[in-house]
């Protein structure tokens, strides 16, 4: 097999605003993490100070050569209220991208990873159709201010990942209390509580996809005519959807409701961005336990780093466009391991290149141990460690090997 990804392949890592930056105190994952009784593990706090120590933690992912960077920019620091925008906001994202491209890393940058303005859940969040023409309005500011710096827009980061929460993980809600509580802070009703992360509804979903339809055209209309064209997608959570023996009807319909739906509003988009990190397997009653024997991450994940090689398959084949591995990784105390999942997540991405399928980049998760929402700090995707007392950043072995294998452009 051919070892070779292509030239002028994007090697990166991804991080989130809110994971990273720190004292975020404008969005209401910050107000649901400090509610009496949050279902937050910990509260987000200083994070890793990225917000401070960008230029330092930049340098630090070219020195290991990469030549892209995947981050978000913060809604809820840009437009800290509705209709005002902050220049001081925009201009600290635009130094972002300045530092990026001085040490040789293309942005590829997300206007929205799953954080929001408190003033937007106060008025119905992400189950008010408003919502989109307001993000539309947002996405037209920061590509106005950023836009000619940038290699890729991200609008979304998992526009499926609420009906997923909803579907599969947080079926039984969250708890009354906690409900109760984060509403009152946030200024609305538990019947009207919405942020992105809890809008797993039918509306909920045409909101979030009428949000990207707005925001892409609004990206479109102010980069009109610029050469290049500035290249426009969402990202998806993806898992590998297998059924064992009578299991495919239930399966067939989950990755209806909870991928294809979601795929195919891409049609008019420039690149879809697949994020994976496990299987699920599902039986004729619908989802399954992992399987007996079969490792697990700290995210309780099976570790199947083949994933994303279906994956890439599946989007490829209902959507037909450019595809970019926007995250991909694991959640792991042993190094070790995470060195043998990205080996194997690697070599299935080459087999999709060489059957033809237009990857385009990789990004792996994640830049730095950080904020894991609600597990808190505890589970570790970072190919860079983090010491949170000190701030001081540690290379993992991992992101050794990984920088041989960008630097050669090839699988060593």
């Amino acid at each position: 097999m051919n070892n070779e990804f292509p030239q002028g392949f994007l090697w990166g890592t991804a991080t989130a605003a809110h994971q990273v930056e720190g004292n975020n105190t404008n969005s209401d994952f910050w107000v649901m993490e400090h509610v009496p009784d949050t279902v937050f593990t910990d509260p987000s706090g200083d994070a890793i100070d990225h917000y401070h120590r960008y230029p330092e933690d930049i340098a630090l992912l070219a020195g290991l050569g990469f030549n892209s960077y995947r981050f978000s920019v913060e809604w809820a620091r840009v437009e800290p209220e509705d209709g005002r925008f902050s220049t001081a906001a925009l201009d600290h994202y635009r130094r972002m991208a300045e530092t990026c491209l001085a040490h040789g890393l293309k942005p590829v940058v997300t206007y929205h990873h799953f954080t929001s303005p408190r003033w937007l859940i106060s008025q119905g969040g992400w189950q008010n159709m408003e919502t989109a023409a307001k993000f539309g309005r947002y996405a037209q500011k920061v590509t106005q201010h950023l836009g000619d710096l940038i290699e890729a827009v991200c609008t979304i980061n998992e526009v499926n990942i609420p009906r997923m929460a909803a579907m599969l993980w947080m079926a039984g809600g969250t708890g009354e209390p906690f409900t109760r509580q984060a509403a009152q802070a946030l200024h609305t009703t538990p019947q009207q509580f919405a942020p992105f992360m809890f809008a797993g509804t039918a509306v909920g979903r045409d909101v979030i996809l009428a949000a990207h339809h707005q925001a892409r055209a609004a990206i479109k209309a102010e980069r009109h005519g610029s050469q290049p064209p500035l290249p426009v997608g969402l990202t998806i959570a993806m898992s590998d959807m297998q059924a064992v023996p009578g299991g495919e009807a239930a399966r067939d319909q989950m990755r209806w409701e909870l991928q294809d739906v979601f795929l195919e509003a891409t049609r008019d988009d420039d690149f879809v961005g697949v994020q994976t990190y496990s299987r699920e397997r599902y039986g004729q009653e619908g989802p399954l336990d992992p399987e007996e024997g079969v490792e697990l991450t700290q995210m309780n994940y099976e570790f199947w780093p083949e994933a994303i090689g279906a994956t890439l398959r599946r989007a490829h084949a209902l959507t037909g466009l450019p595809l970019m591995v926007t995250e991909n990784g694991i959640g792991t105390t042993d190094d070790g391991r995470r060195l043998a999942y990205y080996q194997t997540a690697l070599q299935n991405v080459l087999a999709c290149l060489q059957d033809g399928l237009d990857v385009r980049g990789y990004f792996a998760w994640s830049a730095f141990d950080n904020f894991e929402w609600m597990l808190g700090y505890r589970p570790t995707f970072g190919l860079i460690a983090v010491d949170r007392s000190t701030q001081q950043r540690a290379i993992k072995p991992s992101a050794r090997w990984l920088s041989q294998v960008v630097q050669a452009n090839r699988l060593v």
